[in-house]
């Protein structure tokens, strides 16, 4: 049987791959139709983050694979975000870097939680102090850095839509929010490592 949950996974990086190449193909178009596309589309994008696991538990399709994809699928989008911004020249290198930087060191720790049978989130996450659940695992936690993440790209795209020139405070607003999703990413990359000397103990 067909696995809807993981289906909807994938396609979100794919969706998330096409709407980024409109933004690049944007300037040639005559109208502003191809931003404004990009910008719904990017609200789909983040919207579909929750889908997969809503149709995982109602469809009864929760699996490993499906945990693993859905972390990978975040890390994909995220970082296709981050690093297309960079080309068009919207935000600096060192944002994409930072991500990346953090995302690589923090998947391969929980990569070697994973066969000690920990997860990242839920009932069997590797986090073990309640500052760490709380930061790392919580939903709210995990809520609010959407959220924001969500709002650096809409805004990032919509304060470069030439039909919105005259806005003055979405540039400064999504320049804040990129800051604000750095800076997010870091605290909640935090916990993972220091805690993780647990799980490497010999």
């Amino acid at each position: 049987m067909i696995n809807i949950a993981n289906v909807l996974t994938v396609s979100r990086v794919v969706l998330a791959l096409i709407t980024l190449a409109m933004l690049f193909l944007a300037p040639l178009a005559a109208k502003n139709t191809w931003y404004w596309t990009a910008f719904v589309l990017t609200g789909i994008v983040i919207w579909a983050d929750g889908l997969d696991g809503f149709f995982a538990r109602k469809l009864n399709q929760c699996t490993k694979l499906g945990g693993i994809l859905d972390i990978a699928s975040d890390r994909a989008v995220e970082l296709a975000y981050w690093i297309s911004f960079t080309a068009l020249g919207w935000i600096g290198v060192w944002v994409p870097l930072v991500f990346l930087i953090r995302g690589t060191f923090v998947d391969a720790i929980r990569a070697h939680a994973l066969e000690e049978g920990k997860t990242a989130f839920g009932a069997q996450t590797m986090m073990n102090t309640p500052l760490g659940k709380f930061v790392v695992a919580s939903p709210f936690s995990r809520f609010t850095y959407a959220v924001v993440k969500a709002f650096a790209f809409a805004l990032m795209i919509a304060a470069h839509i030439p039909d919105l020139a005259g806005v003055f405070w979405l540039a400064p607003t999504a320049e804040g929010l990129v800051w604000a999703s750095v800076i997010f990413c870091l605290v909640r990359g935090l916990p993972v490592i220091w805690e993780a000397q647990d799980i490497f103990k010999v």
